[in-house]
């Protein structure tokens, strides 16, 4: 997934019907699902505490994650066992890293929105491979990511998979991973 790029205010009157999708996602989500990321970003030890405390609240956190932002149709055990859930709610409770994960949006977010904003360094120009699944939250279109990442090698849009597309898609994540570094070893 590219890193949000902002719309080329350029493009708005010429938006296609997935840019206006993946718009109306961006909507959507700011306005029910982005609390978390608000909540994290200022004060990440808040949240990262509970979750380092309470593995019931670390249950309910992480799974209304996977259970929001997969390819499941509603059906999360569709894509992901229950057994795989387990293992990585494990991954989180038994070393304590509930709040270390919680501030990665300390530590990212002001780049991403400085980037946004305009106010950001220059673009990134290294060989790029970006893979959209149709159910992660941003979702630019490859005219919006070139302005970032002007040197993309590789775009593709899969039929399936959502944010967590490496667990819940895993052999075609592997494809995708393998089509790009094909065209630049």
């Amino acid at each position: 997934m590219p890193p949000l790029a902002p719309p080329d205010p350029a493009t708005s009157d010429d938006l296609t019907g997935a840019e206006r999708a993946a718009l109306a996602t961006l909507r959507e989500a700011d306005e029910w699902g982005s609390g978390y990321s608000a909540q994290q970003w200022p004060r990440p030890q808040t949240a990262g505490y509970g979750l380092v405390d309470s593995p019931a609240a670390l249950c309910a956190w992480i799974v209304e994650k996977f259970w929001s932002w997969t390819d499941s149709g509603g059906d999360l055990h569709r894509v992901i066992t229950r057994d795989e859930l387990l293992d990585n709610l494990m991954l989180h409770w038994l070393p304590g890293t509930g709040a270390s994960s919680a501030r990665l949006y300390r530590e990212s977010l002001r780049q991403v929105n400085e980037w946004i904003s305009g106010s950001a360094g220059a673009p990134v120009t290294v060989a790029t491979g970006c893979s959209v699944f149709p159910k992660e939250l941003q979702r630019p279109s490859r005219r919006w990511a070139e302005r970032r990442f002007p040197n993309i090698r590789y775009w593709n849009e899969p039929g399936k998979g959502g944010h967590f597309a490496a667990f819940e898609q895993s052999a075609l994540f592997v494809d995708e991973v393998r089509s790009f570094f094909r065209l630049v070893r």
